[in-house]
């Protein structure tokens, strides 16, 4: 029974001692691991803090700075029209049995578009004819009276000169007067026949003007008429057709052009700048043309002043048609192999002072002009024109930002001529190829 006690007991202690030197391998092998994970974290944190902090880097968008030529444009909008539309109506009146011509037709000098009904013209023209052969008869009628009174005269004074008892006083005069008389009745068959003269040539004119003619070569570019159609021209004359001379060789662009801007355009046709435009019926061809005049008569429509500005185009293929719309660009302006920066990077600015070094930082955090005293709006009218001149220059003074390390900073410039995508860099410390800021990287 006592061998039985003591072999389960010293089973228990060989199982104990199982089970610790177990646990201890267990915690050993913890340790290690532990140890182990401790080092692979001491040995991966710089980098992963590098990671994070590189994955949480602001990256920034940028231009870089080129070099070319810059063309400065006014835009604006004007309307084609002919050099000169010539309107063409009639004098007379009466249906319209003849009509030559439709739109679009081309016409020389003399032609007959259309036709009056010239019956009572022609009519017209017969009784002045008639009248005045009768009043030429008449004159004739009156010469030859006139002529018998005067040998009857110059008989009665060969009498009255041999012989004064012959003829006396009384018949002497009644023979000069009868002369004197026939001489008025000459003038007046005279004056009678000038006048009918005047008639017929009225008449011939009349019917003369039974055919419209074209006073100009051109084209027709509107047809008021239609055959049959009865001309009234007592109180105002028709108007059937109007042309368009030299259409093929030169056409006009009406623009309006805004005040602020017409000194440019002065400038710009002084130094024969040249103009080009589009319409909407070419849109893929581009047009150009000169400044012809700039009209002193100004427009004013909702307290804006315009002037018309005339451009003068060929127009060989017709293909510029009266009416259209044109969309015009004046070159007002131009430099050749300048400095120029993107206008994007003239737009940007930073939205957060903390991203922008310390110096630089007065320029977007608002410390800059709310250091200077508020004024009214109203005092920028009492400003001399000096002092208005003065102020916009400055306004040609602008930042651009680049990447300086972690941070932003600003780069003093001043701006020159701008055109649609890069302004002109008139001074600065920026060189070609330097990378401007535009934006964050999404």
């Amino acid at each position: 029974m006592m061998e039985h006690d003591e072999a389960d007991l010293w089973f228990r202690v060989i199982r104990y001692r199982s089970c610790l030197r177990l646990g201890m391998n267990r915690f050993i092998k913890l340790l290690i691991a532990v140890g182990l994970i401790g080092a692979a974290g001491a040995v991966g944190y710089q980098p992963g803090m590098k990671y994070l902090a590189k994955r949480n880097k602001i990256s920034w968008e940028t231009v870089k700075m080129e070099s070319g030529d810059i063309t400065r444009y006014v835009e604006s909008t004007g309307t084609i029209q002919p050099v000169l539309s010539v309107s063409i109506g009639s004098f007379v009146s009466g249906p319209i049995v003849e009509l030559n011509v439709d739109f679009n037709d081309e016409v020389k000098t003399g032609d007959v578009l259309a036709r009056v009904d010239p019956r009572l013209f022609k009519a017209n023209v017969d009784r002045d004819e008639a009248t005045l052969a009768t009043r030429e008869a008449d004159l004739e009628r009156v010469e030859a009276q006139l002529q018998q009174s005067l040998n009857n005269y110059m008989r009665g004074n060969r009498l009255r000169e041999s012989n004064e008892d012959f003829m006396s006083d009384r018949e002497m005069d009644a023979l000069t007067f009868e002369v004197k008389s026939l001489q008025a009745q000459r003038k007046l068959a005279k004056a009678t026949i000038l006048q009918s003269k005047a008639s017929l040539e009225t008449s011939r004119a009349n019917l003369q003007y039974c055919q419209v003619t074209s006073p100009v070569d051109g084209v027709v570019i509107n047809r008021l008429i239609n055959p049959g159609q009865t001309l009234a021209a007592q109180f105002q004359t028709p108007e059937l057709f109007v042309v368009a001379p030299d259409l093929r060789e030169k056409v006009h662009v009406f623009a309006s052009v805004d005040e602020a801007d017409i000194g440019l355009i002065q400038k710009a046709k002084a130094e024969g700048r040249p103009v080009t435009f589009s319409v909407d019926a070419h849109p893929d061809e581009v047009f150009n043309g000169e400044i012809e005049q700039i009209r002193v008569s100004s427009v004013a429509n909702q307290n804006v002043v315009t002037y018309p500005v005339v451009i003068a185009a060929s127009n060989a293929e017709l293909k510029l048609l009266p009416g259209m719309t044109a969309s015009i660009f004046f070159e007002v302006d131009s430099t050749e192999d300048v400095q120029k920066i993107p206008n994007a990077a003239l737009r940007f600015i930073p939205d957060d002072a903390k991203l922008v070094r310390k110096e630089d930082q007065h320029l977007i955090d608002g410390s800059t002009w709310k250091s200077k005293p508020q004024t009214d709006a109203d005092e920028d009218d009492k400003l001399t024109a000096t002092e208005k001149a003065a102020a916009a220059k400055k306004k040609n003074q602008r930042h651009v930002w680049m990447v300086e390390g972690e941070l932003l900073k600003a780069v003093e410039i001043t701006t020159g001529l701008i055109d649609y995508k890069f302004t002109e860099l008139a001074a600065g410390e920026l060189a070609d190829g330097a990378a401007l800021v535009v934006g964050k990287k999404e």
